[in-house]
């Protein structure tokens, strides 16, 4: 009896290993077939991805055309960091929502602002008895742009029977940049790059030996304000 059980104990543990044996045998057979399965899922994945999200190539013309060279002598003197939020849409006055197109842009913009020596002359300049009187050129706005990398669509909305307008987001951009600009102006922009200039050239004047200076006072002349782009 006690031979018979040995020998039971010894078939049930051979099939116990011969089970765990099997057990990690069938584990790494399976491993070697779903592991590159995976990885092909994988590439395959990366691959639909570029195909869909392509990054794009920038191939710029080797040839380079300068057409102007300027001498400048602009003094900057005041810039302006501005931020807007401009909406721009068309077709919304009936059933805008089956056949309008909105977008709501976030746009930075720089405005940069001083006088243009260039324009003074000798008339401008004169000095009696130590006083030097100057008369400067009237200040004017140098640049008005965006800042694209800051500038962004924060919302858009089309209609179910409207493709959206390729041209909404580059009108939205020139208001965007009118608006930026006629907000320094609304601002004072000009007076303070007049003022600056002056404390610019006075100091100047100064190191020059010209301790008394007399500037001809700048009177604004109207802006005309930009002409926004009108709603379909």
């Amino acid at each position: 009896m006690k031979n018979i059980l040995i020998i039971i104990g010894t078939i049930v543990l051979i099939l116990v290993l011969a089970g765990v044996g099997a057990y990690y045998g069938f584990r790494q057979l399976t491993n070697s077939v779903v592991n590159p399965i995976q990885a092909a899922n994988s590439d395959m994945k990366t691959q639909v991805a570029a195909v869909l999200h392509p990054t794009p190539t920038i191939l710029p013309d080797p040839v380079t055309i300068v057409n102007e060279v300027k001498v400048l002598a602009r003094l900057e003197t005041i810039q302006y960091s501005v931020e807007k939020v401009v909406t721009a849409e068309t077709g919304q006055e009936i059933l805008g929502e089956l056949f309008g197109d909105r977008l709501l842009l976030i746009a930075h913009g720089v405005v940069i602002a001083g006088v243009d020596l260039s324009d003074l002359s000798r008339d401008d300049i004169s000095i009696s008895d130590g006083v030097v009187q100057v008369d400067l050129p009237d200040p004017e706005i140098f640049v008005a742009t965006l800042d694209n990398q800051k500038s962004s669509v924060y919302d858009r909305e089309t209609g179910l029977f409207r493709k959206g307008d390729p041209d909404l987001e580059t009108l939205a951009r020139q208001a965007a940049e009118q608006e930026i600009y006629q907000a320094a102006v609304e601002d004072g922009i000009l007076q303070q790059a007049n003022d600056n200039a002056e404390i610019f050239i006075e100091r100047l004047l100064d190191d020059l030996g010209y301790e008394d200076v007399i500037f001809a006072p700048y009177i604004p002349l109207a802006i005309p304000t930009p002409t926004l782009i009108p709603e379909s």
